[in-house]
């Protein structure tokens, strides 16, 4: 199973994140595609996702954190499924020496998301 974390805006109007994973074998939309790098050493302050999308991380390690102090790792065939366009946002910081390559497949906001929350 492809490890998968779903960053959204709760009730509360602050950044939550819950751990899961993709669903294989499944076809879902996507609306684009694009590709970035960041090298190591990168970070990137306060935002919210610009669209809602997934990213998927293809080399580097992360530490995400939301303005609640939560925190989660991403890691390398890991997907962030980013949904927190609105809010109090996220940042993250690169905590490992290898650039960050991602890949970042935008999707409509009524389609249908490839995420099965892991059980509590």
């Amino acid at each position: 199973m492809i490890k998968a974390i779903k960053l959204y805006t709760g009730d509360d109007g602050h950044s939550h994140f819950i751990t899961g994973t993709l669903a294989e074998e499944e076809l879902h939309r996507a609306g684009s595609i694009r590709f970035r790098e960041s090298p190591a050493g990168s970070s990137y302050d306060w935002h919210n996702a610009p669209t809602e999308q997934y990213v998927i991380c293809l080399t580097g390690t992360l530490e995400f954190e939301t303005r609640l102090g939560e925190t989660f790792t991403l890691r390398p065939g890991e997907v962030l499924i980013a949904l927190d366009t609105t809010g109090t946002a996220h940042r993250w910081k690169m905590i490992d020496n290898q650039p960050w390559k991602r890949a970042y497949v935008a999707f409509d906001k009524n389609d249908e998301i490839n995420f099965i929350p892991d059980e509590a």
